[in-house]
């Protein structure tokens, strides 16, 4: 291994360490904060927010201030008498195989939604996860969604009394409790002679169907707009790391990818606000989301917006149609679907398929969308064939093996010709000790005869780094990995291994801190990585070959915070690495001086027996 080899090496190893770094140092420590707030995101508070009116000239209806909708109160505000009358107000019960909740009448909000399938932890008789709820103890923390209609001009006058609002009481017209097999209708009579109605269905996962109209029994023209809304009131915190999104996202317009917008965005920027025709939005979190979904064949006018004061922070999710006539007589109706749920890889995908816009683009694939997702679905493939996804990457790390066979045992080749080469090449650094330059001069011309290129050495870990990117994305943002066990101890992939070496893996009763988390798994890839490492020819340079030794231990530090599945993956590889490179190595005549390397016994001085065989390649 020549200089230049050698600094190509060490500039891929300073890249490696300041990424993981990176992540150990700044990252991880943001990390243990978002796992304990995603088993605490509760999120509930006073309705507010709409689209605002305008003049019947507009198309689509902007945005809003408040539709009649009361303002809440500020942070920890007493409860008031609205507060009183929310709490005792009735409710129509929710109940599918995926979802537990109900529906508040009043104001006829989609504000309490349990997760039944998602248990908050592992730990035993967990809560389920709730993603809407509506607080009324006055702590301004809400999430819900709501669909209404407002009034276009002066007509109606656009006030409480005429148009719903959040404390307009509905009634229930057809239907006991929402069930995927029985949908519900209900009804809101106006004092101006309308008459509302939402008649909603509910499939066996997280998507409900509002079917909105508005039947007009008096003598006036009413100029009306259909409207969808989601609002979340609270302190929300921002996502941890880069690769994670969470805040307003959607699709505007099929010419158009998804528009993500942080909280913290939404927070300080200025509102994002498009009208186009097809294509979603909503709020979301690491796992869970709300999206409105308008009609596909219309054009809407979309809004995601935020706001920070003393009081709370406020994020919305708004959409408007454009506004419809309503005659004496006649009667008008539109159709939204809502989406509040888990962000299953299988189900948005099938909601994408039933004709949502790029409705799959809801889980934050990342730029390598074209890498991580088929990534998931090789994983996802195993997995329903094994039920286990710790298995599953085993069996995808080897057809990863397999599919860069070729390259890599171009790579190993040359890795066992340069140890062969190992003699010859002291021998040109000795003689030219003092000549740089005709040292240099001297290796490539060894490299042409024995046509070798020193770089091909360094394939191995070039081809490593994208898919353990894909890998750890995969880990990281999809909820198929939350909580799924492997064998042993680990029980949940996407989080680190449970162990610590420094309290004798749990035999010594001490939770060491997060930095002297070294699990079992960590430990075994820095072993696999240090045995692989002496496999191969060693740096001229004592700095050099100093930092390739310290490397796996820097390395096994480095990645025990990151997911299981992940540690997993690099360990199994460096293990079927090791067996590739050893018969490639025996193959060429390469003696594998392993234990000699390691300082047990003395390397052979290899060149005689070998010499013969330096121009032989396969």
């Amino acid at each position: 291994m020549d200089q230049k080899n050698g600094n190509f090496l060490s500039a891929i190893f300073l890249c490696m360490i300041v990424l993981l770094g990176w992540q150990y140092f700044i990252v991880e420590p943001k990390l243990a904060a978002e796992r304990a707030r995603q088993a605490a995101l509760q999120e509930a508070q006073a309705d507010q927010g709409g689209f605002e009116t305008r003049g019947p000239s507009d198309v689509i209806a902007p945005n809003a201030d408040n539709f009649g909708v009361t303002t809440p109160g500020a942070a920890q505000a007493p409860v008031t008498p609205e507060d009183e009358a929310f709490a005792n107000s009735p409710r129509l019960r929710i109940q599918t195989p995926e979802l537990s909740g109900s529906i508040a009448l009043m104001g006829a909000r989609f504000d309490d939604i349990e997760l039944v399938n998602f248990p908050t932890s592992l730990e035993e008789n967990a809560p389920p996860v709730r993603l809407l709820e509506h607080s009324t103890l006055g702590d301004n923390k809400t999430w819900q969604a709501s669909y209404g209609w407002n009034s276009v001009g002066s007509n109606s006058g656009g006030n409480a009394e005429n148009m719903p609002n959040n404390t307009t009481l509905w009634n229930i017209e057809s239907g006991a409790v929402l069930t995927p097999e029985s949908p519900v209708t209900l009804k809101y009579e106006a004092p101006n002679g309308l008459i509302f109605r939402q008649h909603i269905s509910v499939d066996a996962h997280y998507m409900f169907t509002v079917k909105q109209s508005v039947e007009n029994t008096g003598e006036t023209t009413f100029s009306l707009f259909p409207f969808g809304r989601i609002t979340r009131l609270g302190a929300v915190p921002d996502a941890p790391i880069f690769v994670l999104h969470e805040g307003g996202i959607g699709v505007f317009g099929a010419e158009h990818g998804s528009e993500e917008i942080s909280y913290g965005d939404l927070r300080e920027d200025p509102a994002f606000d498009m009208t186009t025709t097809g294509g979603w939005l909503g709020l979301t979190d690491k796992y869970w989301a709300t999206a409105l979904i308008p009609p596909q064949d219309e054009i809407f006018r979309g809004r995601l917006t935020g706001d920070q004061n003393a009081n709370r922070d406020s994020y919305k999710a708004l959409y408007s149609l454009a506004p419809k006539q309503l005659t004496p007589g006649g009667q008008i109706e539109t159709t939204g679907r809502l989406f509040a749920g888990a962000k299953q890889v299988k189900l948005i995908d099938n909601y994408n398929d039933q004709g949502i816009l790029k409705f799959d683009l809801m889980i934050d694939w990342g730029w390598f969308y074209f890498l991580t997702k088929p990534m998931f679905k090789l994983l996802a493939l195993f997995y329903n064939i094994f039920g286990n996804y710790g298995v599953s990457i085993l069996i995808v790390t080897v057809l990863i093996k397999l599919v860069f066979l070729p390259l890599a045992n171009k790579s190993y080749v040359t890795m066992a010709k340069m140890k062969k080469l190992q003699p010859e090449m002291m021998r040109i650094r000795d003689v030219y000790a003092d000549d740089k330059m005709q040292q240099q001069q001297e290796m490539m011309k060894l490299y042409r005869e024995e046509q070798l290129n020193p770089l091909a050495g360094c394939l191995p870990i070039l081809i490593q780094i994208p898919v353990f990117f894909s890998i750890y994305k995969v880990l990281f943002v999809t909820i198929d990995m939350r909580h799924q066990p492997f064998f042993g101890w680990i029980n949940d992939l996407s989080a680190p291994d449970p162990t610590s070496l420094f309290n004798l893996f749990g035999v010594i009763p001490w939770d060491p801190p997060q930095f002297l988390m070294i699990g079992i798994w960590p430990i075994i890839m820095g072993l696999t990585m240090f045995v692989q490492m002496q496999m191969n020819p060693p740096a001229p340079d004592p700095v050099q070959r100093r930092v390739f030794q310290l490397m796996p231990i820097m390395f096994t530090f480095l990645l025990a915070s990151f997911p299981a599945g992940l540690v997993i993956y690099w360990a199994w590889n460096n293990f079927l690495s090791l067996l590739q490179q050893g018969a490639i190595m025996s193959r060429h005549g390469a003696s594998i001086e392993l234990l000699p390397n390691l300082g047990f016994g003395k390397n052979k001085k290899s060149g005689g027996d070998d010499a013969g065989s330096g121009n032989q390649s396969g």
